[in-house]
């Protein structure tokens, strides 16, 4: 079963704290068990939080990679890796497809 990715407002509709799944796996376009693997392994793009059983990450995060949050400097969006940094994650922030964002007209 496939499931539609959210879109960027779904995205910035998120509390603090969400889910792996459905929330992060479906804002990457993966599958449920794509998702939990990528974790498993620490591949997935942005940290991991476990809370008991459960598996959740900061929509910070999210917004960060997929290029939603504004950057301090003024910048465009662009990919930080997180605190444990390696190869995987770096080629994942480089192979990731940019968010498109609609700019009004500016008169």
């Amino acid at each position: 079963m496939t499931t539609a990715a959210l879109t960027i407002d779904e995205i910035l509709d998120q509390p603090a704290i969400v889910p792996l799944w459905p929330t992060v796996g479906r804002a990457l376009g993966l599958a449920e068990s794509t998702t939990y693997q990528l974790a498993a392994e620490g591949r997935l793009p942005i940290e991991v939080i476990r809370l008991g059983r459960r598996r959740v990450a900061r929509t910070v995060d999210l917004h960060r990679f997929l290029g939603l949050a504004p950057q301090e400097n003024g910048a465009g969006p662009a990919c930080e890796a997180g605190p444990s940094a390696g190869n995987d994650e770096e080629a994942a922030c480089e192979a990731a497809s940019p968010v498109e964002q609609v700019h009004a007209p500016t008169q």
